[in-house]
């Protein structure tokens, strides 16, 4: 009798599932689906000479994806147009099994830090050091990457910069002083402290690495080593770009930045409902100004950028490359290296094993393209998310 085998049933969602079909008739079809109620994704697959479906070992013959990929099933669903449910492995004339991804790992301790406006994940054996957690441009606070990392044995802090209470409303003089704070905070709790940022917060992990010399680790992710401008308040894009002001501030002071431009492209694409490809504001044709570079040579530890090569939020390969300019040029005593997935979109920034179809984010008066192809966005955002977590574990001081 033929049956579906999936294992763990229950895992963090940053784990990769074993899923298997077994007893079914040699050399015969079977269509995998994968649903979460809300979103979905299907492939058909030919089961081998022992009757097995191995979506470890087998590619599909047509479907939502197309390669062998463990998780194919689960970073290519789209949405379905139904309420959010269980998430369901189902196989046609077989049955279905129902899985428990975990956003926060078994062991993890959850605790509110009013004061910084912040969210503290602790695992019950902290073997790895403490590691705040960044967000992007959405605001808020990172808790779904913050809480999956502590899942691999480190103290975790997801810190809101911007968008959430005690924090400026919008991305406009966000004191970096708030991460110091943050910095000291963790250090008391778990010794060594590294930033792990994405986004706009990679630009802010190099930053206040570069700034206070607790920060033993950095890692930035489709980040930059350039500071830009803030996005000012407003519910239409080119009103949020118009203000002319700084994204951070020491000392308070603000911190020099490049600006943005506005070339007719991105008007047109504003006008015409997007989607916008957001990059087209980050005018680099005339080179970017010094005082805008971020001394990331500075940072008193080693610096791990990442890169998607075909992000259409901001040229983050390039703006990283600054970084690792400045780190070779300085003779950077740390490791230091920048990795670029040349087809990856803005999405390979977080946890992997996420739907990665959606290529239009949405975005103040209309959607935001993120470049890359799902595929390729999907592979960045598992090898990342592996390479983050060996080079938070391995850097000295950490």
């Amino acid at each position: 009798m033929a049956e579906i085998l999936v294992n763990p049933q229950c895992a963090p969602l940053d784990r990769t599932l074993d899923i298997r079909v077994v007893g079914l008739e040699p050399d015969t079809e079977a269509a995998v689906r994968a649903t979460t109620g809300d979103r979905s994704a299907r492939a058909v697959f030919r089961s081998d000479e022992r009757g097995v479906v191995d979506l470890t070992r087998h590619a599909p013959l047509r479907g939502d994806y197309s390669r062998v990929d463990p998780m194919g099933l689960f970073w290519s669903m789209t949405p379905t147009g139904e309420e959010p449910g269980p998430t369901l492995v189902e196989v046609d004339g077989v049955g279905k099994v129902e899985l428990t991804r975990l956003h926060v790992p078994e062991g993890v301790r959850r605790t509110e830090v009013a004061d910084l406006s912040a969210v503290l994940f602790e695992p019950v054996d902290a073997t790895r050091p403490g590691v705040i957690v960044l967000g992007g441009s959405e605001g808020g606070r990172p808790e779904l990457d913050a809480a999956l990392l502590a899942g691999h044995g480190f103290t975790t802090l997801a810190l809101a910069y911007f968008g959430a209470a005690g924090v400026p409303d919008d991305l406009v003089d966000v004191p970096l002083e708030h991460v110091g704070r943050a910095v000291e905070f963790l250090k008391g709790r778990a010794g060594a402290v590294g930033l792990l940022g994405s986004g706009r917060g990679g630009e802010l992990a190099l930053l206040a690495g570069a700034t206070f010399p607790d920060v033993t680790a950095v890692v930035s992710v489709a980040g930059s080593g350039v500071v830009t401008q803030c996005s000012g308040p407003g519910k239409r894009l080119l009103e949020r770009l118009a203000l002319e002001a700084a994204s951070w501030t020491f000392q308070r002071r603000p911190l020099p930045y490049l600006p943005y431009s506005v070339p007719d492209e991105l008007r047109r694409a504003v006008v015409e409902g997007g989607p916008v490809p957001l990059r087209l504001a980050y005018d680099l044709s005339d080179g970017i100004p010094e005082a805008a570079e971020i001394p990331v040579e500075r940072i008193s530890g080693g610096v791990l950028l990442l890169s998607p090569g075909r992000d259409d939020a901001w040229p983050s390969a390039e703006l990283s490359a600054v970084a690792e300019r400045r780190l070779t040029a300085h003779d950077h005593p740390f490791r230091h290296e920048h990795v670029v997935y040349p087809e990856a979109g803005h999405l390979m920034a977080g946890p992997p094993h996420r739907p990665t179809a959606d290529l239009v984010a949405p975005g103040p008066g209309g959607g935001l393209s993120t470049g890359g192809t799902p595929e390729a966005t999907a592979a960045a955002r598992v090898d990342a998310w592996r390479r983050a977590i060996e080079f938070l574990s391995d850097q000295p001081g950490t």
